[in-house]
């Protein structure tokens, strides 16, 4: 053998055993699923790696369907991690929003994979109990049957449909009123970019919605709303004067956050936040505006989330 071959060799990696291979073939779909009930990334990952360890000591006999396999284990861990996220919260300081995902383009052109994880679409799902919001999002957003979704959730199929029903309606009540096509979000995302940057109060009245809704999350750690701010007047009145460090080098960069459009902000040179927008009918109807340093470690790079 020639000492290049025996190089290549050396070198080459080798082969993935058959359950590395079928968890990574599904990890996009596991964080995804993770990442719908949690509302956080970084919880996501954790959940992601309790799966994997549960995974490898699963006797491969043993498994009929590996995409539903690992969709049982990873929304059983989910679903304790969720309550233990829930006590986490109750002594959150301030409105606690989603953590931000920069996603890709091609993201927002699937319509329901993008209304699924924008910003807009998990502050309803906060409201729904732990099981609930599990069978919401793998019914409605992943399409897994009642018989799958039970054995995931330990409930009887008659009990799931049931659930499902309940948190359907729950969220149809609250959840944002219909999805602005590509180019009316832009239109729309462009106009109040600038109204932003000028700090034009009537070109922020002209640009957002009469029942417009923003929200703040600082962790107690930035300044941020501790409540919401409902109203065309006081939200612009915000934004011109309350929000943003006039007295700052202030610049924003448009992106995509969680399937839709945000702006990163960013004051004197340094990442200062992330602002999801949801636009409907031309309209900027909410926006989310996340401060805590700790929910921003995913705005450097994208994140692949997928159905």
């Amino acid at each position: 053998m020639s000492e290049r071959a025996e190089r290549t060799t050396d070198t080459a990696e080798p082969p993935l055993d058959s359950a590395t291979e079928a968890f990574l073939a599904h990890r996009n779909l596991l964080f995804t699923v993770a990442y719908e009930m949690l509302g956080s990334a970084a919880d996501a990952e954790d959940v992601l790696q309790e799966t994997w360890l549960r995974w490898v000591g699963v006797d491969p006999g043993t498994v009929r369907e590996e995409r539903a396999y690992l969709v049982r284990i990873v929304t059983r861990q989910a679903l304790d991690r969720l309550r233990a996220l829930g006590r986490r919260k109750e002594s959150y300081v301030g409105p606690w929003l989603p953590e931000p995902l920069l996603t890709a383009p091609d993201v927002a052109e699937d319509v329901e994979l993008a209304d699924s994880v924008s910003m807009a679409m998990l502050v309803v799902l906060e409201t729904l109990q732990p099981i609930e919001r599990a069978v919401f999002v793998l019914r409605e957003v992943f399409d897994l049957d009642y018989d799958e979704i039970a054995e995931a959730v330990d409930k009887t199929p008659v009990a799931v449909r049931q659930i499902a029903h309940r948190a359907r309606a729950h969220v149809a009540a609250r959840r944002p009123r219909g999805i602005a096509s590509p180019a009316e979000t832009r239109a729309a995302l462009q106009a109040f970019q600038r109204a932003v940057e000028t700090g034009d109060l009537q070109s922020l009245l002209d640009i957002l919605a009469p029942d417009v809704v923003a929200l703040s999350d600082g962790g107690g750690i930035r300044h941020a709303l501790l409540r919401p701010v409902v109203g065309v007047g006081k939200v612009a009145r915000l934004l011109a004067v309350g929000w943003w460090k006039r007295d700052a080098e202030r610049s924003v960069e448009l992106v995509q956050v969680n399937g839709g459009p945000g702006l990163l902000v960013r004051v004197n040179g340094e990442l200062d936040g992330v602002l999801a927008v949801r636009v409907d009918d031309g309209y900027v109807t909410g926006l989310y505006h996340v401060r805590n340093p700790e929910k921003l470690s995913r705005v450097d790079r994208q994140t692949a989330v997928s159905r």
